[in-house]
């Protein structure tokens, strides 16, 4: 089962990644200035990942392909990796859509 990263930026902002039940990080968001901004959009990609049309599926000057997902107002709530190829991108958009619904929360950010 996949799972959300609350993590801290080294700039004092939080930042969510998804991971994929292998590990691997399939989504990393903007940098938010309150955790419950993070958590919010963490929520935005639950609901947003399972809309087909949210995601932008576009390719780096380098001509790597990667994705976007936007919320409904069409801000980027998260951006993939680059990867080698269209079918690995499009592998990487399944694997969101698979793991964002259920995914538990991690907030690394809390003291222990």
């Amino acid at each position: 089962m996949g799972k959300f990263e609350i993590t801290k930026r080294k700039n004092g902002e939080f930042q969510f990644n998804l991971k994929a039940s292998n590990g691997q990080v399939v989504l990393v968001s903007e940098g938010y200035t309150k955790k419950e901004n993070c958590k919010n959009g963490i929520e935005s990609v639950r609901k947003n990942s399972q809309v087909d049309a949210r995601f932008d599926r576009l390719e780096a000057k380098n001509g790597k392909p990667y994705f976007n997902l936007k919320a409904t107002n069409g801000q980027i709530i998260g951006t993939s990796e680059m990867y080698e190829s269209v079918v690995s991108r499009d592998n990487g958009i399944a694997s969101v859509k698979k793991n964002a619904p259920d995914a538990e929360i991690v907030d690394l950010t809390v003291e222990k």
